[in-house]
Parts: C-alpha cells; sequence; structure tokens
C-alpha cells in the first residue's frame, strides 16, 4: 500500500472535470515512475463519524514529475485537496 495526496481537479482554465483528480505519489518523481502505478486502484476515506469510502483507478501520467491522473467512481468533495489517499 503506498500513500499519496490529492493535489488538484483536472481541470483547465475555465472548468474542471469532477471526477478526475490529480495525485501526487511519494517517492514518484518522473514520467516513468508514475506510468507503473497505471490501473492500481485508489481509495479516498473521509474523516468524521461516518467514513465513507470512495474508490478509483490510475488512468495516465500527468506530465513530467510523477503526478498521475484518477478518475473516481464518483467525484471527491473540494475539502478532500491535500488529503492523503491510498493506492493498492
Amino acid at each position: 500500500m503506498v500513500k499519496a495526496t490529492v493535489v488538484q481537479f483536472r481541470r483547465g482554465r475555465k472548468n474542471y472535470t469532477p471526477r478526475h483528480f490529480l495525485i501526487e505519489i511519494a517517492g514518484s518523481d518522473s514520467r516513468e515512475k508514475a506510468a507503473a502505478f497505471v490501473g492500481k486502484s485508489v481509495t479516498w476515506t473521509s474523516t468524521g463519524k461516518e467514513a465513507k469510502k470512495i474508490s478509483g483507478k490510475i488512468s495516465s501520467a500527468h506530465g513530467n514529475n510523477g503526478v498521475v491522473r484518477a478518475l473516481f467512481e464518483k467525484g471527491l468533495p473540494g475539502q478532500a485537496i491535500g488529503t492523503e489517499v491510498k493506492l493498492e
């Protein structure tokens, strides 16, 4: 299990894609290392009384610095930015 951080929505200048998120993986600093995680599952767990879990999948590398794109089954809340996710 690898820990990673939700960086941001996948977005353009005027719009964003609600189910797509950019995730920064610890120890991944190149596009080649990020491409090794494609196809792995991702789980975000909310903090609170009801610990909701939202799962997704790594779809591709994003840029050349080791960031990946993840598609979640439904969108994460805005509070998820900056929190940890688990890669399995």
